[in-house]
């Protein structure tokens, strides 16, 4: 019961991770040129809390930080909030199945899983994990 339960929980972040891919590129209609504007204090102090967050299990902290690394330093700013939104819901996903001592031991091998997966997914951006 409890594998399939860990195996739902990775089977839905990684839709939802694939499903908040977008690749195309948004227009102006009306001829103005973009604007740049700096993203809301509220999401960046989001974003610095997620980070000090720890699982608890070491193959999902390691690739939470170097997933979290990638999202920053490689993904353009037009996609980044949605591999972020993907960032935050494996850490609450996986922080709550570390919580539960029957859930926690396949925990380790649905992040390397993840790991593996997005090892080919975020190519395309040039990560390596």
């Amino acid at each position: 019961m409890s594998k399939s339960l860990l195996l739902m929980a990775f089977v839905l972040c990684s839709l939802l991770l694939l499903g908040c891919y977008k690749s195309d590129t948004t227009t102006n209609r009306d001829g103005s040129a973009p604007t740049n504007r700096p993203a809301p204090a509220a999401s960046a102090t989001a974003a610095t809390a997620s980070t000090a967050e720890k699982i608890g299990v070491a193959e999902c902290d390691a690739f939470l930080t170097a997933y979290e690394a990638c999202v920053t330093d490689k993904v353009p700013a037009a996609a980044r909030a949605q591999y972020n939104a993907a960032l935050a819901q494996w850490r609450k996903s996986w922080h709550d199945l570390a919580a539960n001592p029957q859930t926690r031991a396949t925990l380790a091998q649905v992040c390397k899983t993840s790991h593996d997966n997005a090892k080919q997914s975020m190519k395309a951006y040039g990560c390596t994990f």
